[in-house]
């Protein structure tokens, strides 16, 4: 594994040899998609106990099965509907969500995957006929988004792993963190260092609309990582999301786009007190803030700003249908149903079914941190997720 870490290392390198520090979305996509080396394209464990970090749909069924009340009734309302996925993980999701629609009678025309790796395609597609061999003839892997596609659009966690920008204001002085070498002109192995840009706004525009308040903010003389940093604030954006969602929009003709994943609205993902950004790095069921080490072997992740994501998608001829927590959208799709027929189905698993529930729904596991937001196209039918508990207006 470390040969694997030092060859992607190499390749980074040397495109930092040839033009010059690199910015740091750059870096993020390199370390995780570069052909394969990068961490989600390479046939490194990932998801699990045996991985690096764990999802929702891994933690339980109950998070599928309630996923999929929701999709039954988008289905049922446009005839011929069909179901994609963006990067389905090990499939796990997948084959949960079939087995009920199954037992729902709402199984779409097609079950589409959009994953870019041929090793987790494979994985995908042995989880499948492992536990939903009965639906596998509906799925078809893709490599790029359909067009004039009709149905329902799931994309859980796949918002936080897009390459990011880093950015660092300072005495009200826009800065862009860029990846460099700390002895770029030596043979010798060089080590990844951050590197500051001069003013940013001289170079290029900035995508996202930051609140004025940041621009003013004093350095913080008595916090120490601060004052090692030398910089008053520092997070980031994702300048590929506008492009991402025009795509969907324009693939989807009909129908609804469901995101789950883990951020902030914007006012909370730019608060002053959250001046060291949402980076975060995922190695062995850890969590820490360093993502120049070990390239292709740690996950890389940014909280999504969902006013951003609000602004691109009907920016792209969406229309926002409902936003709230990961918790109140399982209420809202029958968690507790769920649960009670779980229950009775093996009584002895009460005791697991419980701690199953507390990890989705519980403000300090993945209750409150984890949002769903909603988008439909041609379609109007009021969605159960986000029955109760709309957040919209935080946005």
């Amino acid at each position: 594994m470390l040969a694997h870490s030092q060859a992607l290392s190499a390749r980074i390198q040397d495109r930092i040899r040839q033009q010059g520090p690199i910015p740091f979305s750059t870096f993020m996509h390199m370390a995780l998609y570069q052909p394969g080396l990068g961490y989600y394209v390479a046939g490194l464990p990932k998801l699990g106990p045996g991985g690096d970090f764990t999802t929702a749909p891994e933690i339980s069924a109950l998070f599928s099965r309630c996923l999929a009340r929701q999709c039954a009734d988008i289905l049922a309302a446009i005839p011929g509907a069909g179901l994609l996925e963006f990067g389905a993980g090990r499939g796990v999701m997948a084959a949960e969500l079939l087995r009920e629609l199954a037992r729902l009678k709402q199984l779409p025309q097609q079950y589409l995957i959009l994953e870019p790796s041929p090793h987790l395609q494979q994985v995908q597609h042995e989880t499948l006929q492992q536990r939903a061999p009965a639906c596998l003839e509906r799925v078809q892997w893709l490599s790029a988004l359909p067009q004039g596609f009709r149905g329902v659009m799931l994309a859980n966690e796949v918002l936080d792993a897009m390459p990011v920008e880093l950015f660092e204001i300072a005495a009200g002085t826009l800065r862009q963190v860029q990846v460099g070498l700390t002895g770029p002109d030596t043979p010798a192995p060089a080590a990844f260092c951050w590197h500051v840009s001069p003013d940013w706004r001289r170079h290029c525009h900035y995508p996202v609309e930051i609140p004025d308040y940041l621009h003013t903010l004093p350095a913080d003389a008595d916090n120490a990582s601060q004052r090692a940093a030398d910089v008053a604030y520092r997070s980031e954006f994702n300048p590929l999301l506008p492009g991402w969602m025009a795509g969907v929009a324009e693939s989807l003709d009909q129908g609804t786009l469901l995101l789950i994943d883990y951020g902030y609205e914007r006012a909370e993902y730019y608060h002053p007190q959250r001046h060291t950004g949402t980076l975060l790095c995922h190695y062995r069921q850890r969590v820490h803030d360093n993502p120049l080490c070990w390239p292709g072997l740690q996950d890389i992740t940014a909280s999504v700003d969902f006013t951003a994501v609000a602004e691109s998608a009907t920016a792209a001829g969406l229309r926002l249908a409902g936003y709230t927590t990961q918790m109140q959208f399982l209420v809202n799709t029958g968690l507790e149903q769920q649960f009670l027929q779980a229950l009775a189905a093996d009584p002895e698993q009460q005791y697991a079914l419980a701690q199953q529930v507390r990890l989705l729904t519980l403000p300090q596991e993945m209750g409150e941190r984890f949002r769903v937001m909603g988008f439909n196209k041609g379609f109007t039918l009021p969605l159960q997720g986000f029955r109760l508990g709309d957040r919209t207006h935080r946005l």
